[in-house]
């Protein structure tokens, strides 16, 4: 398949300017707390996610990273404490895990890009030529101009991974949760993806994405978020956080 390359001008607008970046908060974490299952998932989380940061949650699995993505969003309850949004919710978009996604839907490649024109359409409206005709550049230069026609359970994972990054830059999102973006993905595809996001922190777009790559983080993510067992260890600078020891006392001050 023929690689395409999302430029800037395929991103959407920029949505802060430079003297806005890191001043006001796209989410704030008040004493968040998520139990499910007899467990505590998320303990007393609190701080704030600027507008245009871009944000790395790491930490090892059940730490919570996941959690704390779909309890921002409200679509896992929160036992006490908030999450709060300060961007409108039609101007969010989320990337669930590939493998919570159900592929046999009957929908082609271009209809679910289309679907990021919805959050901000009216109902009545539906989408017009020109929108349609956007969808088809933007997965040109996503690399997918020759599967637009394909049922999505048809593409590979890279190529489905692309498709829902093109279904969020359609969006025009504010701000982007991603959850493990690059999971099952090539190294090429990765490449290409970790590009697209650095696009979007340079619009001043706010991101937050669960990874497990630490040379990732460290090459393309300035802030970095650690959990463990639910619990915030660090939070701010990349270098050290990644480098903030995992202890008893840590884990308890959050």
């Amino acid at each position: 398949m023929a690689r395409g390359t999302l430029g800037a001008g395929s991103l959407g607008r920029g949505v802060l300017g430079l003297g806005q970046r890191m001043s006001l908060p796209a989410v704030e974490f008040h004493n968040l707390t998520v139990r499910y299952h007899g467990r505590t998932a998320l303990h007393h989380i609190t701080g704030q996610v600027p507008k245009g940061s871009l944000t790395a949650i790491v930490g090892a699995n059940g730490a919570g990273k996941s959690t704390l993505l779909r309890a921002t969003l409200g679509l896992t309850p929160w036992a006490s404490g908030s999450a709060s949004l300060h961007v409108p919710r039609q101007r969010v978009a989320y990337l669930a895990q590939t493998s919570d996604i159900q592929r046999d839907f009957p929908i082609s490649v271009l209809d679910c890009a289309m679907l990021g024109f919805w959050p901000s359409s009216r109902w009545w409206q539906g989408v017009g030529n020109g929108q349609r005709q956007h969808a088809l550049h933007v997965l040109e230069q996503a690399g997918l101009a020759e599967v637009v026609h394909l049922p999505v359970g048809e593409l590979s994972g890279g190529q489905f991974q692309r498709l829902l990054f093109v279904r969020a830059i359609l969006q025009d999102a504010e701000l982007i949760l991603l959850d493990e973006p690059f999971a099952a993905v090539d190294t090429e595809t990765t490449q290409h993806l970790l590009q697209v996001i650095q696009h979007w922190h340079q619009q001043g777009r706010t991101v937050l994405a669960v990874l497990h790559d630490a040379g990732q983080v460290r090459q393309w993510f300035p802030t970095a978020l650690k959990l463990h067992e639910g619990r915030v260890v660090a939070w701010g600078n990349t270098a050290s956080v990644l480098t903030a020891p995992i202890t008893q006392s840590a884990a308890l001050a959050a």
